[in-house]
């Protein structure tokens, strides 16, 4: 098994999506003790923006790029590699302002790239990285109901774009809301990732 871990949080040690993710890969690596991780801390080192000149990179033929131009497609084409050889992929997505972090916008930016991760058909976009189960740890201050939480489908829009459509979300939270509300919603993620993971 190999397993990709991925955290976007930018408050380090100190990140309750982080820790429930290391949870999740805890208890993956227990069960399979052969399983590969890879890490990306995006919080600790961010990727560079999708910019004029990374787009401009890419859209040179790879023939016709230079030296700068082919080492920033290189930073791109190494997080696809990753995605790609993964089984599972466990991600850390903290709520910041409504959204996810940017740190994790650019990863979905840097692995979603036409005839590679996806592609275009006379039906429709298909997602390429298939057959992959995809965790997401999400910690946010307040208490979001399904039908009104503005974060969780865009992140399952962009997997399901690409091709990643079994997918479970695990939730801390109210973590704002004094410490028994804190402590009550680390307690449900840690619930949600025994049955999860059960």
């Amino acid at each position: 098994m190999n397993i990709l871990h991925i955290t976007s949080s930018v408050r380090g040690d100190d990140s309750e999506s982080t820790r429930v993710t290391k949870l999740i890969v805890d208890k993956l690596v227990s069960s399979n003790p052969e399983a590969q991780v890879v890490r990306r801390d995006f919080g600790a080192q961010p990727h560079p923006l999708l910019d004029g000149a990374a787009v401009g990179a890419l859209f040179t033929p790879v023939d016709q790029r230079n030296a700068e131009q082919a080492a920033r497609v290189a930073l791109d084409d190494a997080l696809i590699l990753e995605a790609q050889a993964a089984d599972v992929i466990v991600i850390g997505a903290p709520m910041y302002n409504f959204g996810m972090p940017v740190q994790l916008k650019n990863w979905f930016d840097a692995i979603a790239r036409s005839g590679v991760t996806f592609r275009y058909t006379e039906t429709g976009p298909e997602g390429l990285l298939k057959n992959k189960k995809v965790y997401v740890a999400t910690a946010r201050g307040g208490v979001y109901p399904v039908e009104a939480d503005p974060q969780v489908p865009h992140i399952r829009m962009l997997l399901n774009f690409l091709g990643m459509s079994d997918h479970t979300f695990i939730y801390s939270s109210g973590l704002n809301m004094g410490p028994d509300a804190a402590a009550n919603g680390q307690q449900a993620a840690n619930e949600a990732v025994e049955a999860a993971l059960a």
